[in-house]
């Protein structure tokens, strides 16, 4: 994102490409204009928290009209960095990395996974959804090279901190992890934990808990 969406609120920030991808949608079928009670409906974010969310960029409609499909869709896809490129390697090809491998963002044109890395000798050296795999030795090296920003972790708990001590010495700025693990990074580094055992529990533990609050458990998963 440019240096105005770090201005807003990271709630915002998370919403965005949620936004950008159902405008994608309405564009594709050639809807000219949409509510925030549409858009509300949709992506399931009410819709208080939408005009909220597009009063931090200004005037992005009209009282009575609602929001012009493409001018939105234009917005955010500069607001979202979309004619960009970003160039993603993936660290860990076991069964979660060699999923992430297959889909490679289809539907996210400026992400793309470009390079993975495994100890795996059958892996090694071959090309798994059109994305080579290469040995860990390569691995700063090879990031350094392909100008990779961001890593997504899907390696064993135990190596994670590891591995990403040597992610440190490249130009590598943000992490996903996939691993249960919490890392030690200096603060010009971003990560994100995606703890697939935990998000699991608390889904649990919030249909035994609260079963008929729909509203906020919406709320959770869009926050």
């Amino acid at each position: 994102m440019n240096e105005d969406t770090l201005k807003i609120p990271q709630a915002t920030a998370k919403r965005l490409p949620l936004y950008y991808r159902f405008l994608q949608n309405l564009h594709n079928a050639g809807k000219q204009r949409v509510s925030s009670a549409e858009l509300s409906e949709a992506v399931k974010v009410d819709s208080a928290t939408i005009r909220r969310d597009f009063s931090y960029f200004g005037a992005l409609g009209k009282k009575g009209y609602g929001y012009n499909v493409n001018y939105l869709l234009s917005f955010f896809r500069k607001t979202l960095d979309q004619d960009e490129v970003t160039k993603v390697a993936l660290i860990g090809v076991g069964n979660l990395g060699t999923a992430f491998l297959n889909y490679n963002f289809l539907k996210n044109n400026n992400t793309k996974i470009e390079i993975a890395f495994d100890i795996d000798k059958n892996k090694i050296g071959k090309k798994i959804g059109q994305v080579h795999v290469y040995e860990f030795s390569e691995l700063q090296s090879r990031l350094v090279e392909e100008n990779i920003s961001i890593a997504i972790l899907t390696v064993p708990a135990e190596v994670a901190q590891s591995i990403t001590d040597s992610i440190l010495e490249t130009n590598v700025k943000g992490i996903l992890n996939f691993t249960p693990a919490r890392l030690n990074v200096p603060s010009s580094i971003r990560v994100h934990h995606i703890d697939l055992a935990v998000e699991l529990q608390a889904l649990v533990y919030f249909l035994k808990h609260y079963p008929n609050d729909t509203e906020n458990s919406q709320e959770e998963t869009n926050s």
